[in-house]
């Protein structure tokens, strides 16, 4: 990760670079997948007669499931391992997420029923994907390039966006909303394939050789994370009073309330964000997916940047709360400029701010640096689990709450501000009440 490269640096090999593109090409599937109802919306909901408090609760089904299943997600996880539980999650997602566009073969009521349920089951299928992106940062890269990695496979949400939210919108415009289901579904089943072909634990890669080993493990990398079920211990595993001491964190219940408020941008933009181009901005269903580009190429360019500035500032300072504090209050602040869209009528202006605020809020997306860094080692799974819980609430109470102020107002400048809100209410959680972050050490269990 680091721009200089040293003659020791020369003689290792990279593949920890190789594993954290996979786990971006995995995460803009992912984030992909979880869009798909977004740029189907507009015509799925015309077609099937859906208001706008429908509409929220359709779109927040995804999140119910999805943050019941992140524990168990993460037991599984520290069980398992992260190789095999996240290919299997990869693949059944995609397997949900295709089966999506049959419903509209059905009626209109018998429809909705469904679409609700595989929206359902795609949450729980998806749940393992993020605490196991923690998990394998935390056993490939050493501290002093943590951030740049977990920064760089979290940018993959907006590059999801980049990449396809033209190409949704084509299929959705050119062929119909069914077919958005079926492309992306089949994609997914390809990238779970590749995963299991390609991506190994640093102590059973076959590509890894030993200068880089040395390297990972002497910065801090958990490269034992993983170890072959055969050879742990039979009571490994997490417990249930490691969550009860994560739970009882200051620092930790700060992160989960900060990835909550951040969570919350982010989710406006996975349901809402097309629907307000086309609705209240009257822009057509293919041009809301090439305008919805622009902010998501500059969110994608903040993610990355803040990973570089954060791990730029730990190897200047040593401080790894400076480090990640730094970009999180300063991006969220940034974020808040979603709220000048009220005030501007002219696209390109709306567009302009949209694209600022979440250049800002990539900036700031350093939680799953945060959870790698601090994760205990015996319950890493279930830590990424309870800090993805907390963070994806907002995947159920985002869309909900928009739609109610939009039916109730018949504009989308409360949501603006409400969104606003929550970028503000992050930051304070980092400034007031995170503290110092340093990785959290378990009592034995009683």
């Amino acid at each position: 990760m680091s721009a200089v490269v040293s003659a020791a640096d020369v003689r290792r090999s990279r593949v920890r670079l190789f594993i954290v593109t996979m786990l971006f090409l995995v995460t803009t599937v992912n984030y992909a997948d979880r869009a798909t109802l977004s740029i189907a919306g507009p015509a799925l909901s015309k077609e099937l007669h859906l208001d706008p408090v429908a509409m929220g609760w359709i779109f927040s089904a995804f999140g119910w499931s999805y943050v019941v299943a992140q524990v168990p997600g993460g037991w599984l996880l520290d069980r398992y391992g992260s190789r095999l539980v996240y290919a299997f999650s990869i693949i059944v997602w995609s397997l949900f997420t295709m089966m999506q566009g049959w419903v509209g073969f059905l009626s209109a009521g018998a429809a909705i029923i469904v679409l609700f349920a595989l929206r359902l089951l795609v949450g729980i299928a998806e749940a393992p994907s993020f605490p196991a992106n923690a998990r394998i940062v935390a056993a490939w890269f050493p501290g002093n390039e943590r951030g740049t990695a977990s920064a760089f496979f979290n940018s993959g949400q907006y590059f999801a966006t980049v990449i396809f939210a033209p190409l949704m919108g084509w299929i959705a415009h050119d062929y119909g909303w069914r077919y958005v289901f079926f492309v992306m579904g089949g994609l997914g089943v390809v990238m779970g394939l590749a995963w299991i072909k390609t991506v190994y634990g640093p102590k059973e890669h076959p590509a890894i050789n030993e200068a880089e080993f040395d390297y990972i493990k002497d910065g801090g990398a958990l490269v034992d994370l993983d170890t072959p079920k055969e050879e742990r211990a039979p009571d490994s595993g997490p417990k249930w009073d490691h969550i009860r001491q994560l739970l009882s964190n200051r620092m930790m219940l700060g992160v989960y309330l900060g990835q909550y408020c951040i969570n919350t941008l982010t989710y406006f933009f996975l349901t809402w964000f097309p629907v307000y181009l086309v609705k209240e901005r009257g822009l057509s269903i293919l041009q809301a997916g090439f305008v919805a580009t622009l902010p998501a190429l500059c969110g994608f360019i903040g993610g990355v940047l803040g990973g570089i500035i954060s791990d730029a500032i730990l190897r200047k300072t040593g401080s790894l709360t400076m480090a990640r504090k730094i970009p999180i209050v300063g991006g969220m602040l940034l974020s808040m400029s979603i709220i000048a869209c009220n005030y501007v009528d002219g696209q390109a202006l709306v567009v302009g701010f949209m694209a600022l605020a979440f250049f800002g809020k990539g900036i700031g997306a350093l939680g799953w640096a945060v959870v790698s860094d601090t994760s205990p080692k015996e319950a890493g799974g279930v830590s990424g689990g309870l800090f993805n819980s907390f963070g994806n609430l907002s995947s159920i109470t985002t869309p909900i709450v928009i739609g109610y102020i939009v039916a109730a107002t018949g504009s989308f400048n409360g949501a603006l501000v409400f969104v606003g809100i929550n970028a503000l209410v992050a930051a304070f959680a980092y400034l007031v009440v995170v503290g110092k972050i340093e990785r959290v050490v378990l009592k034995p269990s009683s």
